[in-house]
Protein backbone atom coordinates (compact mmCIF):
# COMPACT_ATOMS: atom_id res chain seq x y z
CA UNK A 1 0.00 0.00 0.00
CA UNK A 2 1.24 3.50 -0.90
CA UNK A 3 0.14 6.30 1.41
CA UNK A 4 1.03 9.93 0.80
CA UNK A 5 1.44 12.34 3.74
CA UNK A 6 -1.30 14.45 2.19
CA UNK A 7 -3.73 13.81 -0.69
CA UNK A 8 -5.51 16.77 -2.21
CA UNK A 9 -7.14 14.80 -5.00
CA UNK A 10 -9.36 12.97 -2.50
CA UNK A 11 -10.74 16.31 -1.32
CA UNK A 12 -11.52 17.27 -4.91
CA UNK A 13 -13.09 13.97 -5.87
CA UNK A 14 -15.36 14.00 -2.83
CA UNK A 15 -17.13 17.13 -4.12
CA UNK A 16 -16.08 16.90 -7.76
CA UNK A 17 -19.44 17.72 -9.31
CA UNK A 18 -19.88 20.87 -7.23
CA UNK A 19 -16.35 22.10 -7.92
CA UNK A 20 -16.66 21.54 -11.66
CA UNK A 21 -20.08 23.14 -11.82
CA UNK A 22 -18.82 26.22 -9.96
CA UNK A 23 -15.65 26.49 -12.08
CA UNK A 24 -17.67 26.42 -15.30
CA UNK A 25 -20.09 29.00 -13.96
CA UNK A 26 -17.25 31.38 -13.12
CA UNK A 27 -15.51 30.83 -16.46
CA UNK A 28 -18.73 31.45 -18.34
CA UNK A 29 -19.54 34.58 -16.32
CA UNK A 30 -16.89 36.70 -18.06
CA UNK A 31 -15.96 38.36 -14.74
CA UNK A 32 -12.75 37.08 -13.13
CA UNK A 33 -11.47 39.69 -10.64
CA UNK A 34 -13.31 41.20 -7.63
CA UNK A 35 -16.80 40.13 -8.62
CA UNK A 36 -19.74 38.46 -6.97
CA UNK A 37 -17.87 35.28 -5.99
CA UNK A 38 -15.29 37.23 -3.97
CA UNK A 39 -18.01 39.32 -2.35
CA UNK A 40 -19.99 36.18 -1.56
CA UNK A 41 -16.98 34.39 -0.08
CA UNK A 42 -16.05 37.39 2.03
CA UNK A 43 -19.56 37.48 3.45
CA UNK A 44 -19.70 33.72 3.97
CA UNK A 45 -16.27 33.41 5.56
CA UNK A 46 -16.87 36.34 7.90
CA UNK A 47 -20.09 34.68 9.03
CA UNK A 48 -18.28 31.34 9.44
CA UNK A 49 -15.58 32.82 11.67
CA UNK A 50 -17.87 35.18 13.53
CA UNK A 51 -15.88 38.23 12.42
CA UNK A 52 -17.58 41.39 11.20
CA UNK A 53 -15.48 41.72 8.04
CA UNK A 54 -13.45 39.61 5.63
CA UNK A 55 -11.10 40.79 2.89
CA UNK A 56 -10.07 38.27 0.24
CA UNK A 57 -6.37 38.41 -0.64
CA UNK A 58 -3.93 36.59 -2.91
CA UNK A 59 -2.21 34.51 -0.21
CA UNK A 60 -1.81 33.92 3.49
CA UNK A 61 1.55 35.70 3.46
CA UNK A 62 -0.09 38.75 1.93
CA UNK A 63 -2.68 38.68 4.68
CA UNK A 64 0.10 38.71 7.28
CA UNK A 65 2.28 41.47 5.90
CA UNK A 66 -0.64 43.66 4.88
CA UNK A 67 -2.16 43.32 8.35
CA UNK A 68 1.14 44.25 9.97
CA UNK A 69 1.53 47.25 7.66
CA UNK A 70 -2.00 48.56 8.05
CA UNK A 71 -1.71 48.30 11.83
CA UNK A 72 1.09 50.85 11.60
CA UNK A 73 4.01 48.55 12.38
CA UNK A 74 7.31 49.20 10.63
CA UNK A 75 11.04 49.91 11.02
CA UNK A 76 12.16 50.17 14.63
CA UNK A 77 9.14 48.25 15.91
CA UNK A 78 9.17 44.75 17.40
CA UNK A 79 6.59 42.00 17.04
CA UNK A 80 6.57 39.03 19.41
CA UNK A 81 6.06 35.67 17.68
CA UNK A 82 6.65 32.04 18.57
CA UNK A 83 9.93 30.47 17.53
CA UNK A 84 8.58 27.23 16.06
CA UNK A 85 6.40 28.69 13.34
CA UNK A 86 6.63 28.53 9.55
CA UNK A 87 8.85 31.26 8.15
CA UNK A 88 5.90 33.06 6.51
CA UNK A 89 4.80 34.29 9.94
CA UNK A 90 8.17 35.96 10.41
CA UNK A 91 8.22 37.29 6.85
CA UNK A 92 4.94 39.07 7.56
CA UNK A 93 6.88 41.05 10.16
CA UNK A 94 10.19 41.62 8.39
CA UNK A 95 8.70 42.62 5.02
CA UNK A 96 7.56 45.73 6.86
CA UNK A 97 10.99 46.39 8.32
CA UNK A 98 9.96 45.39 11.84
CA UNK A 99 11.92 42.99 14.02
CA UNK A 100 10.64 39.57 15.14
CA UNK A 101 11.16 38.75 18.81
CA UNK A 102 10.91 35.02 19.36
CA UNK A 103 9.22 33.21 22.25
CA UNK A 104 9.47 29.50 23.01
CA UNK A 105 6.43 27.25 22.42
CA UNK A 106 4.45 25.44 25.10
CA UNK A 107 3.55 21.75 25.33
CA UNK A 108 0.76 22.27 22.77
CA UNK A 109 3.19 23.68 20.12
CA UNK A 110 1.73 27.17 20.54
CA UNK A 111 3.39 30.34 21.83
CA UNK A 112 4.03 30.04 25.59
CA UNK A 113 1.82 32.81 26.96
CA UNK A 114 3.74 32.79 30.25
CA UNK A 115 6.91 33.85 28.44
CA UNK A 116 5.53 36.77 26.44
CA UNK A 117 5.75 39.60 28.98
CA UNK A 118 9.45 39.11 29.60
CA UNK A 119 10.07 39.89 25.90
CA UNK A 120 8.11 43.16 25.86
CA UNK A 121 10.15 46.35 25.42
CA UNK A 122 9.34 49.97 24.63
CA UNK A 123 9.63 49.01 20.95
CA UNK A 124 7.07 46.18 21.11
CA UNK A 125 4.02 47.00 19.04
CA UNK A 126 2.24 43.66 18.61
CA UNK A 127 2.01 39.99 19.42
CA UNK A 128 1.55 37.58 16.51
CA UNK A 129 -0.09 34.34 17.60
CA UNK A 130 0.28 31.32 15.32
CA UNK A 131 -2.36 28.63 15.87
CA UNK A 132 -0.02 25.91 14.68
CA UNK A 133 -1.13 22.51 13.34
CA UNK A 134 -4.79 23.41 13.82
CA UNK A 135 -4.49 23.77 17.60
CA UNK A 136 -5.12 26.93 19.60
CA UNK A 137 -2.99 29.20 21.78
CA UNK A 138 -3.94 30.33 25.29
CA UNK A 139 -6.01 33.27 24.14
CA UNK A 140 -7.28 34.44 27.55
CA UNK A 141 -3.75 35.10 28.76
CA UNK A 142 -2.58 36.55 25.46
CA UNK A 143 -5.47 38.96 25.00
CA UNK A 144 -5.03 40.12 28.61
CA UNK A 145 -1.32 40.78 28.02
CA UNK A 146 -2.03 42.74 24.84
CA UNK A 147 -4.68 44.81 26.58
CA UNK A 148 -2.44 45.48 29.58
CA UNK A 149 0.45 46.71 27.44
CA UNK A 150 -1.53 48.35 24.64
CA UNK A 151 -0.30 45.94 21.98
CA UNK A 152 -1.88 44.95 18.70
CA UNK A 153 -2.85 41.29 18.39
CA UNK A 154 -2.45 39.51 15.05
CA UNK A 155 -3.53 35.89 14.62
CA UNK A 156 -1.88 33.68 12.02
CA UNK A 157 -4.68 31.22 11.30
CA UNK A 158 -3.17 29.59 8.23
CA UNK A 159 -3.67 26.17 9.84
CA UNK A 160 -6.62 26.76 12.16
CA UNK A 161 -9.74 27.25 10.01
CA UNK A 162 -12.61 26.59 12.38
CA UNK A 163 -10.59 25.92 15.54
CA UNK A 164 -12.24 27.13 18.74
CA UNK A 165 -11.11 28.59 22.06
CA UNK A 166 -13.95 28.52 24.62
CA UNK A 167 -16.42 28.45 21.75
CA UNK A 168 -14.90 31.40 19.87
CA UNK A 169 -13.17 30.88 16.54
CA UNK A 170 -9.53 31.65 15.94
CA UNK A 171 -8.94 34.84 14.00
CA UNK A 172 -11.52 36.84 15.94
CA UNK A 173 -9.67 37.59 19.19
CA UNK A 174 -7.37 40.35 18.00
CA UNK A 175 -7.06 43.18 15.53
CA UNK A 176 -6.66 40.91 12.49
CA UNK A 177 -6.93 37.21 11.70
CA UNK A 178 -4.83 36.08 8.75
CA UNK A 179 -5.80 32.98 6.78
CA UNK A 180 -4.17 30.97 4.03
CA UNK A 181 -6.21 28.86 1.64
CA UNK A 182 -3.25 27.07 0.10
CA UNK A 183 -4.52 23.79 -1.43
CA UNK A 184 -3.27 21.63 1.45
CA UNK A 185 -5.17 23.60 4.10
CA UNK A 186 -8.36 22.28 5.70
CA UNK A 187 -10.19 24.99 3.75
CA UNK A 188 -8.04 24.82 0.63
CA UNK A 189 -8.36 26.53 -2.72
CA UNK A 190 -6.93 25.21 -5.99
CA UNK A 191 -4.05 27.67 -6.05
CA UNK A 192 -2.81 30.48 -3.82
CA UNK A 193 -5.45 32.38 -1.87
CA UNK A 194 -5.82 34.09 1.49
CA UNK A 195 -7.94 36.42 3.58
CA UNK A 196 -7.87 38.85 6.45
CA UNK A 197 -10.74 38.94 8.94
CA UNK A 198 -11.36 41.72 11.43
CA UNK A 199 -13.99 43.29 13.64
CA UNK A 200 -12.76 46.74 12.61
CA UNK A 201 -14.67 47.97 9.53
CA UNK A 202 -12.13 50.74 8.95
CA UNK A 203 -9.24 48.27 8.83
CA UNK A 204 -11.24 46.12 6.38
CA UNK A 205 -11.89 49.17 4.20
CA UNK A 206 -8.18 50.05 4.20
CA UNK A 207 -7.28 46.45 3.30
CA UNK A 208 -9.70 46.41 0.38
CA UNK A 209 -8.15 49.60 -0.95
CA UNK A 210 -4.59 48.42 -0.34
CA UNK A 211 -5.06 45.03 -2.07
CA UNK A 212 -6.11 46.75 -5.31
CA UNK A 213 -3.09 48.98 -5.96
CA UNK A 214 -4.26 51.34 -3.24
CA UNK A 215 -7.27 52.25 -5.33
CA UNK A 216 -10.80 52.76 -4.02
CA UNK A 217 -11.95 54.07 -7.40
CA UNK A 218 -10.37 52.80 -10.61
CA UNK A 219 -7.25 54.77 -11.57
CA UNK A 220 -7.54 56.97 -8.44
CA UNK A 221 -4.97 55.76 -5.95
CA UNK A 222 -5.16 56.79 -2.29
CA UNK A 223 -1.98 54.92 -1.27
CA UNK A 224 0.84 52.95 -2.89
CA UNK A 225 -0.77 49.59 -2.35
CA UNK A 226 -0.29 46.06 -3.65
CA UNK A 227 -1.77 43.66 -6.17
CA UNK A 228 -3.21 41.08 -3.80
CA UNK A 229 -6.69 40.17 -4.95
CA UNK A 230 -8.47 36.89 -4.34
CA UNK A 231 -9.64 35.95 -7.83
CA UNK A 232 -13.18 34.93 -8.73
CA UNK A 233 -12.35 31.32 -9.58
CA UNK A 234 -10.61 30.61 -6.28
CA UNK A 235 -13.35 32.44 -4.36
CA UNK A 236 -16.02 30.37 -6.07
CA UNK A 237 -14.25 27.09 -5.35
CA UNK A 238 -13.70 28.18 -1.74
CA UNK A 239 -17.41 28.87 -1.43
CA UNK A 240 -18.04 25.24 -2.41
CA UNK A 241 -15.60 23.83 0.14
CA UNK A 242 -16.71 26.23 2.87
CA UNK A 243 -20.22 24.79 2.63
CA UNK A 244 -18.73 21.42 3.64
CA UNK A 245 -16.39 22.63 6.40
CA UNK A 246 -18.36 21.06 9.23
CA UNK A 247 -18.11 17.66 7.58
CA UNK A 248 -14.43 18.15 6.70
CA UNK A 249 -13.57 19.24 10.24
CA UNK A 250 -15.47 16.43 11.90
CA UNK A 251 -13.73 13.89 9.67
CA UNK A 252 -10.29 15.21 10.60
CA UNK A 253 -11.22 15.21 14.27
CA UNK A 254 -12.31 11.59 13.96
CA UNK A 255 -9.05 10.62 12.25
CA UNK A 256 -7.07 12.34 14.99
CA UNK A 257 -9.12 10.61 17.67
CA UNK A 258 -8.36 7.24 16.10
CA UNK A 259 -4.64 8.01 15.96
CA UNK A 260 -4.60 9.13 19.59
CA UNK A 261 -6.48 6.03 20.71
CA UNK A 262 -4.72 3.43 18.58
CA UNK A 263 -1.10 4.54 18.43
CA UNK A 264 0.73 2.53 21.08
CA UNK A 265 4.40 3.26 20.62
CA UNK A 266 6.58 4.06 23.63
CA UNK A 267 9.10 5.96 21.51
CA UNK A 268 6.51 8.48 20.31
CA UNK A 269 5.04 11.53 22.03
CA UNK A 270 1.47 12.12 20.90
CA UNK A 271 -0.03 15.62 20.51
CA UNK A 272 -2.06 17.07 23.38
CA UNK A 273 -5.22 19.17 23.22
CA UNK A 274 -5.41 22.30 25.34
CA UNK A 275 -8.44 22.34 27.68
CA UNK A 276 -11.39 24.44 26.49
CA UNK A 277 -10.28 24.24 22.86
CA UNK A 278 -11.52 22.41 19.79
CA UNK A 279 -8.63 21.77 17.38
CA UNK A 280 -9.18 21.09 13.69
CA UNK A 281 -6.09 18.92 13.17
CA UNK A 282 -4.49 20.48 10.13
CA UNK A 283 -1.62 18.14 10.95
CA UNK A 284 -1.28 15.20 13.31
CA UNK A 285 2.19 15.82 14.72
CA UNK A 286 4.09 13.29 16.80
CA UNK A 287 7.55 13.66 18.30
CA UNK A 288 10.24 11.00 18.20
CA UNK A 289 13.96 11.16 18.99
CA UNK A 290 14.81 8.56 16.33
CA UNK A 291 12.98 10.56 13.70
CA UNK A 292 15.09 9.77 10.66
CA UNK A 293 15.00 6.07 11.46
CA UNK A 294 11.20 6.20 11.69
CA UNK A 295 10.97 8.18 8.44
CA UNK A 296 13.16 5.62 6.64
CA UNK A 297 11.18 2.73 8.12
CA UNK A 298 7.84 4.22 7.05
CA UNK A 299 9.20 5.01 3.60
CA UNK A 300 10.08 1.34 3.22
CA UNK A 301 6.46 0.54 4.13
CA UNK A 302 5.18 3.01 1.51
CA UNK A 303 4.06 5.65 4.04
CA UNK A 304 5.04 9.26 3.47
CA UNK A 305 5.63 11.81 6.22
CA UNK A 306 6.51 15.51 6.42
CA UNK A 307 8.56 17.52 8.94
CA UNK A 308 6.76 20.72 9.94
CA UNK A 309 9.38 22.31 10.25
CA UNK A 310 12.99 21.10 10.20
CA UNK A 311 14.68 24.52 10.51
CA UNK A 312 13.19 27.14 12.85
CA UNK A 313 13.20 30.69 11.46
CA UNK A 314 15.86 31.95 13.87
CA UNK A 315 18.33 29.40 12.46
CA UNK A 316 17.38 29.82 8.80
CA UNK A 317 19.81 31.29 6.31
CA UNK A 318 17.21 33.94 5.51
CA UNK A 319 17.45 35.37 9.04
CA UNK A 320 21.08 34.84 9.92
CA UNK A 321 21.45 38.63 10.16
CA UNK A 322 19.39 38.50 13.36
CA UNK A 323 22.43 36.90 14.97
CA UNK A 324 20.89 33.83 16.60
CA UNK A 325 22.75 30.57 17.06
CA UNK A 326 21.77 27.03 18.00
CA UNK A 327 20.95 26.87 21.68
CA UNK A 328 19.20 30.24 21.86
CA UNK A 329 15.75 28.60 21.82
CA UNK A 330 16.20 25.02 23.02
CA UNK A 331 12.51 24.04 23.09
CA UNK A 332 11.94 25.37 19.59
CA UNK A 333 15.05 23.56 18.38
CA UNK A 334 14.09 20.31 20.09
CA UNK A 335 10.70 20.41 18.39
CA UNK A 336 12.38 21.09 15.03
CA UNK A 337 14.57 18.03 15.59
CA UNK A 338 11.80 15.66 16.68
CA UNK A 339 8.40 16.60 15.16
CA UNK A 340 6.91 14.47 12.40
CA UNK A 341 3.56 14.84 10.65
CA UNK A 342 1.94 11.53 9.75
CA UNK A 343 -0.73 11.08 7.04
CA UNK A 344 -4.03 12.86 7.64
CA UNK A 345 -6.22 14.27 4.87
CA UNK A 346 -9.79 14.71 3.71
CA UNK A 347 -11.49 11.42 2.84
CA UNK A 348 -8.59 9.31 4.13
CA UNK A 349 -9.59 5.67 3.86
CA UNK A 350 -9.97 3.59 6.99
CA UNK A 351 -7.59 0.97 5.62
CA UNK A 352 -4.96 3.65 4.93
CA UNK A 353 -5.07 4.86 8.50
CA UNK A 354 -5.17 1.32 9.90
CA UNK A 355 -2.06 0.40 7.91
CA UNK A 356 -0.27 3.56 9.07
CA UNK A 357 -1.08 2.82 12.70
CA UNK A 358 0.01 -0.80 12.47
CA UNK A 359 3.32 0.16 10.87
CA UNK A 360 4.11 2.85 13.45
CA UNK A 361 3.21 0.51 16.30
CA UNK A 362 5.55 -2.10 14.83
CA UNK A 363 8.55 0.27 14.71
CA UNK A 364 11.41 -1.01 16.91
Amino acid sequence: MKIMPNRMDYGFLKYQHEFEEKALAVLRSGWYILGKEVASFEENFAAYTGAKCCVGLASGLDALWIAVKLLGIGPGDEVIVQGNTYIASVMGITINGATPVFVEPDAYYQIDADKIEEKITERTKAVMVVHLYGHVADMDKITAICKKHGLKLIEDCAQSHGALYKGKMTGTFGDAGCFSFYPSKNLGAFGDAGALVTNDPELAKEAKIFRNYGSEKRYYNKVAGANSRLDELQAGLLNVRLAHMQEITQERQHLAEVYSRELCQDQIILPQTRPDTVPVWHQYVIRVDRRQELIDYLNEKGIGTIIHYPIPPHLSEAYQALGYTRGDFPITENYADTVLSIPLYTDMREEEQRYTIDCINSFT
